[in-house]
């Protein structure tokens, strides 16, 4: 079994940066793509991030694109996603996924696994 435990939310004011950390336990001797969703309150869950086993490819959304960046440490497991000029519309809950193939996907049905979530605020 795998677990996917994401920390690092919380409350910051528009224009400041927080760094998502998603570190994987259990059956992982194997490195997989791992991707970021985000969902807010009454919205659909939605893709914000994806890197593939190695790390060479990366995939935004839109909205993220030029702010977040999405990196991976291997020998950690642990996938971050640093996100720079938040803005109000970046509030919701935060899940990184992971998914048993080697290259990121845009959809989350695609992914096999998923963490609890961490809470992300900004406040204008």
């Amino acid at each position: 079994q795998v677990q996917l435990v994401e920390s690092g939310g919380g409350s910051v004011q528009a224009g400041g940066s927080l760094r998502l950390s998603c570190a994987a336990s259990g059956r992982t001797f194997r490195t997989y793509a791992r991707g970021w969703f985000r969902q807010a309150p009454g919205k659909e869950r939605e893709f914000v991030a994806a890197i593939s086993s190695t790390g060479d490819t990366t995939y935004y959304a839109d909205c993220a694109k030029g702010r977040f960046t999405i990196s991976r440490d291997n020998a950690k497991k642990t996938v971050y996603l640093q996100m720079n000029s938040l803005k109000p519309e970046d509030t919701a809950v935060y899940y990184c996924a992971r998914r048993s193939l080697s290259s990121g996907s845009l959809y989350a049905n695609d992914y096999d696994y998923w963490g609890q979530g961490t809470q992300v605020t900004v406040s204008s």
